[in-house]
């Protein structure tokens, strides 16, 4: 949101009343409270009718510093973000005549007496970022100048529901020279955000638009520290696109909080980050393995669906999971948690049949309730509803006719909605897809009396929060799998997400990767897509390029929208050997059933670290300038790097960071920090492995899921100098065994503590 005209001007209607000074810095417990007028005070007469903002600072965790700006302490409409890992941390405070200061571990906030007004962050003495003139305001806006700061569809609303305010707290942090942006949320445009205006405010609108699923008001930058705006309602964010020299971020209301997590790598600003808001769950193994859809407007029954696996196992493509739809419900009863007996009238038999198949199972679901369904009947009597003003049920005809909402703020709404999903459970579905939860109404009134504004975006953590918790509690801990679509900060804790609706087209897949690298830089640790698209019948060559990217994803799906995602409809018989789209599958499935013992590996350290499965490349290589930019490549850990193909004709341009590296099909090594040019036959794809690493290796390609320590192999690279690292390799049921490869030159050892059997050897070109 712009409320400038220019550097000097604010826009017409706008009145804007900047903090001038640190009039007074007081120690209050274990935080610093500084008076900032909005005005220099000179004379006891600059006291009288003027607006002063009261600026605190402090500090929930060791690293981070929490700054909290307020026009009237009297407000009660702030809510923040749930911060579980907050520890009460005790900073150590220092305030003299010339300044007031809190450290808190490695990182000191520092507000200099006086005018004008100079609040900056320093790590071990270096200067991250710095709030200077101008860059703490309070900001009036007459009725018609809400209209021009912010496009509307109607007086009082935006375009895309987001309610109007007269009035909003801005603060801006500086811009370094080549300072750039990275997170807030699953975002389809460019990965550094930079030049950009985003608004972070919950919408399905699909990955070609601006708008997105997953929110979250957090980011980081390569300086080496993060900012987390810790407010659930509406945030603008003005990314070096008013001031260009600084990040903006505005809030309606009376009430301004944010955060600064220090680095010094952006892992460590993950680390600190996911520490406060909480971490990814484990995900158990069979997650990781090919899921498979009835896609959505399909004609489908068990007939169909038996179908679609028959074919899988006759052609060798190893399947993890089958997932049912929203037309598992009969049409215009969605959600009525019940089987349409049309067309799965033994739904229970259905069930076991499958898991005799040693497939697990994933359902449909949403937060909406339509009035056809007996379940309505049920959520009205128990008034599990969200409901408008004047008392009647907000319903709407979108998506099916007559839906309501239900109210998680209802603690009788959540147990009622839980029970619906355990007896689902109980009869054997194995996960849950939670679609929906974005376009959350804000003319209604929730059951604990959240302001509508505030739960629009949260709305999504309850939801779906529901659901795991009851996943959990029925499956375990570390078996419980959602497929979620909406998020926001926070929501990492309850993996697993999908990009939403995509094209199926090259353009849309990398927008599609885009919006994971950016959800990535966000804190989430496990992310998925639809493989091929969702919207469109994908030409061949896209969805075998696409099946090569989706099977080196953390999270695997076939998943369409009008038209069915098996392999074997896109083979018309003139393929080479190994070229079709079933062979791309195949090869691709059991490559990632093979990397199994890896790519687990790699999953607990999102449960650990709060480090993402997929890490965009400025993650992993932040002193290297070259890759700052990349959103068409990403490593997966830190050890092996993927490069998608986004042509038909298999060419593709990628980097390889400075080191060796070694082809992962072909063993050749070369040398880093250059780019490369290829042309990539259907069943290949750039993946190297950097020098230095050990990758371990199953035995099975057929499933995710089996003892990865009976026939382990050990791929050892070597780096040029002598060096050693250490394997721990565990397996789905927990049993763990660590091995030490160490290298000097040609001499190269591995020992290990498993008592099964194992191999290891050296990788050379």
């Amino acid at each position: 949101m712009k409320f400038t005209d220019g550097f000097w001007q604010t826009r017409p209607g706008v009145t804007a009343l900047y903090a001038q000074e640190a009039y007074d810095i007081e120690r209050m417990g274990e935080s610093v409270r500084v008076t900032a007028p909005t005005r220099v005070i000179a004379t006891r007469g600059d006291t009288l009718n003027r607006p002063a903002l009261t600026v605190t600072l402090s500090s929930p965790l060791d690293g981070v510093i929490k700054v909290r700006i307020e026009n009237h302490l009297g407000s009660a409409h702030h809510r923040g973000f749930e911060m579980p890992g907050a520890d009460a941390s005790e900073p150590e405070i220092r305030i003299s005549t010339d300044e007031g200061v809190l450290t808190s571990g490695s990182l000191t906030a520092r507000i200099t007496a006086g005018s004008p007004w100079n609040l900056t962050f320093e790590s071990n003495g270096e200067v991250l970022a710095r709030s200077g003139g101008k860059s703490i305001g309070r900001m009036d806006l007459e009725t018609d100048a809400a209209i021009a700061v912010e496009p509307v569809g109607e007086v009082g609303a935006s375009a895309d529901g987001r309610p109007t305010a007269s009035r909003y707290l801005h603060s801006q942090l500086s811009l370094g020279v080549g300072e750039l942006v990275y997170g807030l949320g699953e975002r389809f445009g460019p990965l550094v955000k930079n030049g950009q205006s985003i608004d972070v405010w919950n919408a399905d609108g699909g990955t070609s638009s601006e708008q997105s699923y997953k929110n979250v008001p957090f980011y980081l930058t390569n300086r080496g520290y993060g900012v987390l705006v810790n407010h659930s309602e509406h945030v603008s964010f003005e990314v070096g696109s008013e001031t260009v020299e600084r990040v903006q971020f505005s809030v309606p209301g009376e009430v301004l909080e944010y955060l600064v997590f220090d680095g010094p790598t952006p892992e460590d600003v993950l680390e600190r980050y996911t520490t406060l808001t909480g971490r990814p769950a484990v995900v158990p193994a069979w997650s990781y393995g090919l899921w498979l859809s009835t896609s959505f407007t399909t004609d489908y029954d068990e007939k169909t669906v038996s179908s679609f696996i028959d074919g899988m196992i006759e052609r060798d493509v190893p399947l993890s999971v089958f997932h049912f739809d929203c037309f598992w419900m009969r049409e215009f009863n969605w959600t009525d948690f019940e089987w349409d007996s049309r067309v799965f009238p033994d739904p229970d038999g259905m069930l076991e049949r499958l898991h005799g198949r040693d497939l697990r199972v994933s359902v449909w679901m949403n937060p909406y309730i339509a009035q056809r369904g007996a379940a309505f009947d049920e959520a009205v009597a128990g008034d599990y509803l969200v409901k408008k003003a004047d008392g009647d049920i907000w319903q709407w005809d979108m998506w099916q006719s007559g839906m309501a909402l239900i109210d998680f703020t209802n603690p009788d709404a959540v147990t009622w909605y839980q029970g619906k999903i355990r007896m689902l459970l109980e009869q054997g579905v194995d996960a849950i897809k939670t679609d929906f939860g974005e376009r959350i109404p804000t003319d209604v009134v929730w059951h604990d009396g959240t302001d509508p504004a505030a739960m629009h975006n949260l709305y999504t953590q309850l939801y779906n929060k529901a659901v795991f918790d009851v996943l959990e509690e029925h499956r375990g801990q570390g078996e419980a799998v959602l497929f979620a679509r909406s998020a926001t900060a926070g929501g990492q804790q309850m993996p697993v997400h999908w990009g939403g609706d995509n094209s199926s087209s090259f353009e849309s897949m990398a927008e599609t990767l885009r919006g994971g690298l950016s959800l990535a830089m966000s804190g989430f640790g496990f992310w998925s897509h639809d493989i091929g698209g969702f919207e469109g019948m994908p030409e061949t060559s896209v969805f075998k390029r696409w099946v090569a990217f989706g099977l080196l994803s953390s999270h695997s799906r076939l998943h369409g929208s009008t038209s069915y995602r098996v392999p074997w409809l896109f083979d018309d018989g003139t393929e080479e050997p190994g070229q079709s789209a079933v062979d791309v599958t195949r090869t691709f499935a059991q490559l990632k059933n093979r990397l199994m013992p890896y790519l687990l590996q790699v999953g607990s350290e999102a449960h650990l670290k709060g480090l993402p499965f997929m890490r965009p490349m400025q993650l992993v290589f932040p002193d290297d300038p070259a890759v700052a930019y990349l959103d068409r490549q990403y490593m997966i850990g830190s050890q092996l790097l993927v490069a998608p193909v986004f042509s038909a004709s298999g060419d593709v341009q990628y980097y390889l960071p400075a080191g060796r590296w070694t082809n992962f099909f072909t063993n050749e090594t070369v040398e880093g920090g250059n780019w490369r040019t290829e042309t990539h036959a259907f069943d290949s794809i750039p993946l190297w492995v950097r020098d230095g690493s050990v990758i371990p290796l199953g035995a099975r390609t057929d499933r995710p899921d089996y003892d990865y320590l009976d026939g382990l192999a050990l791929a050892v690279y070597p780096s040029r100098d002598a060096g050693s690292r250490s394997v721990t390799v565990t397996t789905p049921e927990g049993v763990q065994a660590t091995f030490e490869a160490s290298w000097n030159g040609s001499d190269v050892s591995v020992e290990g503590n498993s008592d099964s059997a194992w191999t290891w050897h050296t990788v050379t070109e």
